[in-house]
């Protein structure tokens, strides 16, 4: 991926997370997720402001509106309620910060421009602390309506 699409990509992410960060702030019902997506929201618009910067410094066109696929993602998530909602958004929020990760990590070593490059890096502890508030979260949501599966594991000792 070259910087230019970086860019790009890093931009509809961005976007897509504030989007849906919005949605969740106003339908979670869980206190952690409301939280979450709170941060979402403030965490990927800051760091949306630096990449438009960057954008517009090296003359890179950002999207002005979401991604088909962030679309659909969100269209899909405003038919749920409850915990049904909290659980699929969450679910995503660990997928999307994964790959996100994935690809930061790869433009902080690989990219070639140096401005593209320290923001990767710069953003890139964010993103990994989104991820593991993600995945702290995203048990309690499963959790909630399944029983556990090792919970019999060491009766038979």
């Amino acid at each position: 991926m070259n910087d230019q699409h970086f860019i790009e990509e890093a931009a509809d992410g961005g976007m897509a997370e504030v989007e849906l960060g919005q949605l969740a702030a106003e339908k979670a019902t869980s206190p952690d997720v409301k939280q979450f997506a709170e941060r979402m929201v403030k965490d990927h618009s800051q760091a949306n402001d630096q990449l438009k910067q960057i954008a517009m410094e090296k003359g890179v066109t950002l999207p002005s509106s979401p991604s088909k696929k962030t679309e659909a993602t969100k269209d899909k998530l405003s038919k749920l309620n409850g915990a049904a909602f909290d659980r699929a958004y969450m679910a995503g929020m660990v997928k999307d910060h994964r790959t996100d990760i994935a690809q930061f990590k790869k433009e902080s070593t690989a990219g070639q421009d140096p401005d593209v490059k320290q923001f990767a890096s710069q953003t890139l502890p964010t993103l990994q602390d989104h991820l593991k508030q993600a995945q702290s979260i995203n048990p309690k949501m499963t959790s909630a309506n399944k029983p556990e599966s090792n919970s019999n594991s060491n009766s038979h000792r």
